[in-house]
């Protein structure tokens, strides 16, 4: 069987290492004669499993000591509202920037559980040029007393990026779903930092939290206690059942990661794949991509072909090749190739080689 590549935005690849070692220990983890999804997670095992994957996880991304590392339920959803609930009681405000799908729905959530009188939004993105590009206001003269500032870096359906750091007054919470671990951050910049797993770190189900400690002490708007920081960091993760092959998963892409040279050298493999699929965009008038240079993701690249009534062949074409998933999102069309951590430079190459062969067949 020829090897397939799947630009899924999401449930996206995992490193063929990492599903290896899962296919070998699925009936039989570390001798115990069952799989990980059947021993107890408050067994000896599992809890080894989970201290050592915060360990590695606070490894990778330096993750200073005066936050909590939380494995959660849910999703990058489920933690829209929980930054609400544990962050807006006793009427505080928020600012959330938008500059996409996700955190236009993150925004949402808030004011769906809040109102509008306690959130305020400000556009981030407008055309330049033609172009999608951010730009992101000067917070240092504002008078406003926010209980923190939401943003996406990476917007997963529009193929938008923010690479500079957020410069505000307030605490700064990240949704990092689309864009953990693919590049060094400074983690003692933001107050949280959230994102669902199954993108960059394993199977969908599964939520990281990076909460620094002291932002525990705001007002919460009486959450559920499945989704309460506060009751996660005291049971360690363990209120209740987590989900426990999701978070094993995890564990060993974290020690892939290291295995590979951590988070700086996984940047390096991922301009390299970015810059040879915008290289062959550019080059080919036959696509098309509407972002500005300095906001093009490195983990979701969007492009539009020429002559759109070719996009039904272009995918079929392109799956008979052993390259899926390659549709746009439906609210922007057109075709993405999400090329996460675990995408090898050979599946991007395979693509560029298909798209410089399409567009000679099908050009004019």
């Amino acid at each position: 069987m020829s090897t397939v590549y799947n630009f899924c935005a999401g449930p996206a690849m995992l490193p063929p290492p990492v599903l290896a070692k899962a296919q070998a220990e699925l009936l039989d983890w570390q001798g115990q004669g069952v799989s990980v999804m059947e021993v107890s997670h408050r067994g000896a095992p599992f809890i080894a499993l989970a201290k050592e994957s915060e360990a590695d996880l606070r490894e990778l991304m330096n993750i200073p000591d005066n936050y909590h590392v939380l494995f959660m339920h849910g999703g990058g959803r489920g933690q829209f509202a929980a930054v609400v609930n544990n962050f807006l009681g006793n009427h505080g405000k928020a600012l959330y920037l938008i500059s996409g799908q996700w955190s236009k729905s993150a925004a949402d959530e808030a004011i769906r559980l809040v109102g509008e009188s306690q959130v305020d939004t400000i556009e981030i993105v407008s055309k330049v040029n033609g172009l999608n590009k951010v730009t992101v206001p000067d917070f240092s003269v504002s008078s406003e007393q926010y209980r923190y500032l939401h943003y996406c870096p990476n917007e997963t359906v529009n193929g938008i990026e923010m690479f500079e750091e957020i410069d505000a007054p307030w605490p700064v919470i990240a949704d990092m779903s689309s864009t953990i671990m693919s590049r060094p951050v400074d983690v003692s910049k933001f107050g949280l930092i959230y994102a669902g797993a199954q993108k960059n770190i394993g199977p969908s189900g599964l939520s990281i939290v990076i909460v620094r400690k002291d932002l525990l002490e705001l007002p919460i708007v009486n959450p559920s206690s499945i989704m309460d920081y506060r009751i996660a960091a005291q049971h360690d993760s363990m209120f209740n059942t987590p989900p426990t092959f999701a978070w094993y998963l995890a564990a060993e892409v974290f020690k892939w990661l290291k295995q590979i040279g951590g988070v700086a050298a996984i940047e390096g493999m991922n301009k390299q794949k970015a810059e040879l699929l915008y290289q062959c965009i550019d080059h080919l008038p036959f696509y098309k991509n509407g972002v500005d240079p300095q906001n093009r993701s490195r983990m979701n690249v969007t492009f539009q072909l020429a002559d759109e009534d070719l996009n039904k062949v272009f995918l079929a074409d392109a799956e008979a090749q052993g390259l899926v998933a390659l549709k746009g999102h439906r609210i922007v069309g057109g075709m993405r190739a999400s090329i996460y951590n675990a995408m090898p430079l050979e599946g991007v190459q395979k693509l560029v080689d298909f798209m410089t062969d399409f567009a000679e067949k099908h050009s004019a």
